[in-house]
């Protein structure tokens, strides 16, 4: 079965970033707006217990952190993404590296950028006329993160939740 780690932002911001979505993203109606954690992984359900067990350590060692949401920017030349940045965050970094170890599997096809897809798998003339208007938006949005969830994939591509996991060692 198919898995991901990931953040889910405030009502507030994923109703913003789905205002987009609807529109420019074709994964709009599979996944509610999020921070990538974790690439999708294949992971047997025998597996996803010890993989739990070690997110629930992780977890505990991260208290509830604030990030920023600054801007519009894009991953072009490499992919036709559309996102909004998440600013360089410590505790983000630190959730990541923690789950990028030998003790979990799969492999991160990119370096990490903490980011909310807004628009994807776009034209190149498409991609050059949303960017080009977005980009000009300001976006100064403070969130705060106190858990992050575990997902799976079902048969029709949607995702949704298998467990979360509250920050903090008395979460």
């Amino acid at each position: 079965m198919k898995y991901g780690i990931v953040i889910f932002p405030s009502k507030s911001l994923q109703d913003k970033v789905n205002g987009y979505r609807k529109r420019y993203d074709p994964h709009y109606a599979l996944i509610a707006p999020h921070i990538t954690l974790k690439s999708p992984f294949e992971a047997k359900e025998k597996e996803i217990d010890r993989i739990a067990e070690k997110l629930r350590r992780i977890a505990a060692l991260h208290q509830p952190f604030s990030y920023h949401v600054s801007k519009v920017k894009s991953f072009e030349p490499v992919n036709n993404v559309i996102y909004f940045k998440v600013d360089p965050n410590e505790t983000l970094d630190s959730l990541y590296d923690m789950m990028h170890t030998e003790e979990f599997p799969g492999e991160e096809p990119y370096r990490f950028i903490p980011h909310i897809t807004i628009g994807q798998r776009l034209s190149n003339d498409e991609h050059s006329d949303v960017y080009g208007s977005l980009r000009l938006d300001s976006i100064d949005l403070t969130e705060t993160a106190d858990r992050f969830h575990l997902l799976y994939q079902l048969e029709n591509g949607s995702w949704t939740v298998h467990e979360t996991f509250l920050l903090g060692k008395d979460a």
